[in-house]
C-alpha cells in the first residue's frame, strides 16, 4: 500500500479502540436464521435489532417459492435489466408493486440503496432542487451527492423550515422534496400532508422512501402515502424488500413516463447486475401473505403497543418515536457500546446508533418489534434493558427527575 494512503488509513484508530475495550458492536456473526430467537456463539439471544417487521424470513411458503424459482431460472440472471437480466417474473412483481402501492408503474432495481442512487442522481438537472430532510437515509443523501442539481436540506420534520426553503427557490425550477416515510433511526412519521401541502404551493414534487413503511403502516401495508389517503399527491414511491418483504431489493413506483425515463437513465439499474430470480420470487411471496394474512400488521402494532407502554413505564426516553422502531436514548456514544455488550450477554440483540449515524447526544439502542416476538420476549428484554441501564449508570428518565 502507498505511504500516504496507508498513512491516511492509519489515522483511524476508533474501532481498534473499542475492540480493546471489549464494547465493539458490529459485524456480529449470527448462527441461525432472522427469527425472533437466533444464536450467536451457541448462545440464544433474543433478536429486537432486525428489520423483518412482520416475521417472514422464514417462513415456508416465501422459503419453497425461491427453492421453486432456481428450479426454473437457475442461481442469477448474468447481467442488467437494460440487456440480458429481464425474467418474466421482474416484469409480474413490477406489476403486483405498482398496483400494491398504488401508481401505474414500477421498476425492481438490486438493493433499496441502488434505488436512491439511480433515481436521485438522474430524475433532476443541473437548474433543479432537491430538497430533503435533514435526517433522510443515507442512500439519499449519497444519491443526492451524485446529483447535478443543488441541494438543499430542511430540519427533521419542520415544515416552517421547509416553507422558508421552498419560498426562496426560483418558481420555474423542478424542486423534488425527498423524505422518508418511517424514519429509521427516529421511529417517527413524515409530516406528509404538510409537505404535500406545501409541495401543492410552491410547485414542488414529492417522493416517499418507504423502506421502513411497506407492510408497516397504510391500506394493507401500503406504505405512507396509503396511510395519509395522499397517494395521488405523491409523485414517486420508494420501498425495499429487504425489511417486511423478507429478502432483498428495491423499487420505485410512479406514471408510466417517469418509470421510463428511469429505466433509460438511472445508471445503477443499467449498469447493475438484475435481482436472483430467488430474491425475486420470495417477494412475490411475500407480498401474497401481506395481503392474504393482514392480522400479521396488527400483531406487529399490538407488539409496538405493548413495548412502547413497558418501556415508558421503565422511564425510558423514546424520543418522538410512533412505530414499530423504538429509539431507546442513552446519549452518549461509548455508554451506549457498553449497554449494546451488556445486552448481548445477557441475551438481548440490539443495534446501537451513535454519532455521525445521530448527534453525539442523541445516541441511543433501537429497539425493533416483529409482528412474531410474543409479549412473553419484549417482557424479558425490557427487563433486560432496565438492569443494563443500571449497570451502565444510565438514568432513566424518571431517575433524572
Amino acid at each position: 500500500m502507498g505511504k500516504k494512503l496507508h498513512d491516511k488509513i492509519a489515522q483511524f484508530k476508533q474501532a481498534a479502540i473499542f475492540r480493546e475495550k471489549g464494547v465493539y458492536p458490529y459485524f456480529r456473526p449470527i448462527e441461525s436464521g432472522q427469527d425472533t430467537e437466533v444464536f450467536i456463539n451457541g448462545q440464544r439471544v433474543l433478536m429486537f435489532g432486525s428489520n423483518s417487521y412482520l416475521g417472514l424470513t422464514n417462513h415456508p411458503k416465501i422459503k419453497e417459492a425461491s427453492k421453486k424459482a432456481i428450479d426454473k431460472y437457475g442461481t442469477g440472471c448474468a447481467g442488467s435489466r437494460f440487456l440480458n437480466g429481464t425474467l418474466d417474473i421482474h416484469i409480474q412483481l413490477e406489476e403486483q408493486l405498482a398496483d400494491y402501492v398504488g401508481k401505474e408503474a414500477a421498476v425492481l432495481f438490486s438493493t433499496g440503496f441502488q434505488v436512491n442512487l439511480g433515481v436521485l442522481s438522474s430524475i433532476t438537472g443541473r437548474n433543479d432542487y432537491l430538497i430533503l430532510d435533514e435526517y433522510d437515509h443515507a442512500s439519499i443523501i449519497d444519491g443526492s451527492r451524485l446529483s447535478f442539481s443543488r441541494v438543499i436540506k430542511y430540519a427533521h420534520n419542520d415544515m416552517q423550515d421547509l416553507q422558508r426553503k421552498l419560498s426562496i427557490l426560483p418558481e420555474e425550477s423542478t424542486k423534488l422534496i425527498v423524505v422518508d416515510g418511517i424514519f429509521s433511526m427516529e421511529g417517527d412519521i413524515v409530516k406528509l400532508p404538510e409537505v404535500v401541502a406545501l409541495a401543492d404551493q410552491y410547485g414542488a414534487n414529492v417522493m416517499v422512501d418507504d423502506a421502513h413503511s411497506l407492510g408497516v403502516i397504510g391500506d394493507r401495508g401500503a406504505g405512507t402515502a396509503s396511510h395519509f389517503g395522499l397517494t395521488d399527491d405523491v409523485d414517486l414511491i420508494m420501498g425495499t424488500f429487504s425489511k417486511s418483504l423478507a429478502s432483498l431489493g428495491g423499487f420505485i413506483a410512479a406514471d408510466h413516463e417517469i418509470i421510463d425515463y428511469l429505466k433509460h437513465h438511472a445508471r445503477s439499474l443499467i449498469f447493475s447486475a438484475s435481482m436472483p430470480p430467488a430474491t425475486v420470487a420470495s417477494v412475490i411471496a411475500a407480498l401474497d401473505i401481506i395481503k392474504s394474512e393482514p392480522e400479521r400488521i396488527q400483531k406487529l402494532w399490538d407488539n409496538t403497543h405493548y413495548a412502547t407502554k413497558l418501556m415508558l413505564e421503565e422511564g425510558f426516553d423514546l424520543g418522538v418515536s410512533e412505530s414499530p422502531i423504538l429509539p431507546v436514548y442513552v446519549r452518549d456514544n461509548e455508554t451506549t457500546f457498553m449497554v449494546t455488550k451488556y445486552l448481548q450477554n445477557a441475551g438481548v440483540f440490539v443495534n446501537p446508533v451513535i454519532s455521525p449515524a445521530v448527534p453525539s447526544d442523541a445516541s441511543l439502542i433501537r429497539f425493533s418489534l416483529m409482528a412474531t416476538h410474543t409479549f412473553d420476549q419484549i417482557e424479558e428484554a425490557v427487563e433486560k434493558i432496565a438492569k443494563a441501564f443500571k449497570e451502565c449508570g444510565v438514568n432513566t428518565i424518571k431517575e433524572r427527575i
